[in-house]
This record gives structure tokens, sequence and C-alpha cells, in this order.
């Protein structure tokens, strides 16, 4: 399993993770259902209902049965067929998910098939899924997304998840800029500075950060600033003054207004409300 700095790295990339449903259907395969040694852009599940077949992911050859849930990663070499005269009945769906500029499964190394332990909801996730795709409504195509995460979600919950060993490096580089950035919060730190921690020409730098984490490195440092003033605001009794210079604002009025320009609170009542919803009277 990843450890808790891989899982913190990873937690972070999630926030820009781009979702987008390609297709979802049911099908009933026929006996010509065939297709070799292709390398798709985009990510397929399938949910078996019925049937048999044979699916080559790599070199690794999967003959899916019933109840279980089939994961062929973006980028990887395929293969599909038939074994009988008995072709799969299905649920499937091609999709991205995308972080910057990798795939989310380029990013782990993770069984390629699961036992799902309730059958009943898996069926009922999918034929959701695939009714609103085939639905025009403006706000189908946001409700399939939460559905298509419900499903990712089970699966990287129902089996064990290890970083890619080819992705290790370009992580512990991303990690190394995250733990800069979370060191110095109460500094004002420049490009320059955060370019020199990951030994990189401050103008690459830019690039390849908002590559990664979707937003440049002064937008991604006031986020993680913001992060930190709602955990102190909400875990410690720190006064306002406190609370600003631990996240580097150079005055309480200056954290004041950009708090309250994220959050739509004062940092005063954000602590109020959020305290107050968690008191045990409203638990």
């Amino acid at each position: 399993m990843m450890n808790a700095q891989q899982s913190a790295f990873l937690a972070d990339l999630l926030q820009n993770l781009q979702i987008h449903v390609l297709e979802a259907h049911l099908t009933q395969c026929t006996e010509s259902w065939s297709l070799h040694d292709f390398t798709p852009v985009y990510n397929k599940l399938y949910w078996i209902l019925d049937g048999e077949g044979r699916i080559k992911i790599g070199d690794q050859e999967l003959h899916p049965h019933p109840g279980q849930l089939c994961l062929l990663p973006a980028h990887s070499l395929q293969s599909y067929s038939v074994i009988n005269n008995l072709p799969y009945f299905k649920y499937w769906c091609h999709f991205t998910a995308h972080i910057g500029p990798f795939d989310l499964f380029q990013w782990l190394d993770i069984p390629l098939y699961m036992r799902v332990s309730d059958a009943e909801q898996m069926t009922t996730w999918f034929k959701e899924l695939v009714a609103l795709f085939h639905d025009s409504a403006l706000t189908s195509r946001l409700r399939e997304k939460a559905i298509l995460l419900q499903i990712i979600s089970c699966y990287l919950e129902s089996v064990p998840v290890h970083m890619l060993q080819q992705r290790t490096e370009e992580m512990d580089r991303l990690g190394q800029l995250q733990r800069f950035i979370e060191h110095n919060l109460h500094k004002s730190i420049t490009v320059e500075q955060m370019a020199k921690s990951v030994h990189f020409h401050p103008n690459y730098l830019i690039k390849y950060f908002k590559k990664h984490f979707g937003l440049p490195p002064a937008k991604y440092k006031h986020r993680k600033r913001m992060d930190k003033a709602k955990f102190l605001l909400t875990t410690t009794s720190l006064s306002m003054k406190e609370v600003a210079e631990q996240t580097g604002f150079e005055s309480t009025n200056h954290f004041t207004k950009s708090f309250r320009k994220v959050t739509g609170f004062p940092p005063t009542e954000y602590r109020k409300n959020v305290r107050g919803s968690t008191s045990p009277s409203n638990t």
C-alpha cells in the first residue's frame, strides 16, 4: 500500500482530477466481439453480468467472471475476444481521468479486476450511469461524473493501491516542491526559491508546476495558506494576528480580506460556524 507521504501527494493531485464520460452502455456481446493489439487513450470499465471472454492488458491475460469489475487502463496494449458461444453480457464505460498531463491510472499500480461484494449496488450505479449518459439534460453531465466517481472510489477502496515504480521519481520531485511550500507558508517565498529547491529554472518551474497541479505556484501557495488557516481557526485558539503570521500574511487586515474572498466568511465567523456545527449538541 502507499505510505502516508504518497497518499498525501496523490490526495493533493486529486483536487485537480478532470473526469469525463465518453461512452456508457449495456451490451450483449456477439460471437464476433474481438479486437487485438490496440492502445486506447481512454480507460474502460467492464461490469460483467453474464458470459465468458478473454481480455489481455499488456502481458496479463484475464478471464473476468460475472460479478467482477474489470479496469482496462488508458495507454495500455489491449486485446479482447470471445472464447465460446456464451459471450459477455456486460455494462461498460469509456472515460478519461486526467491529473495534469497523466491519466489517474498512469500513477497507480493496482489489480486490473476485483470481485464486487455488493453486486446489486454496482448494477444500480451502472444502470444509472447509462441512463444519464443517454439523457441530454444539462445536469446529467454532472450526475454521470458523480456516479463514475462512486464506482472508481469503490474500486480503489477494494484493492491494494501502490504508486507505479516509473512515477516515483516524478512523485518525489513534486512531493519535494509540496514540502518546501508547506514548510515555508509563513514566509514570503519566491518562484526562484521554489525552483532552486528542485534545481529547476524558474520559467520551467512555472510550466511544470501548472502542468501537474493545475494552477501556478503562487495560487497553489495561496490555497495552501487558506487550508492551513482553516485548520488553525478550527483546531486552536490562536488569535487572528497569530493565524495571519503563521500563514504568511503581512497583516491581520490582509488575512481577513483574503480569507473572506475565498470562503465567503470573515475568519472569526468561520471559526464560530465550523466549531458550532461540530459541537456535541449538533452531532
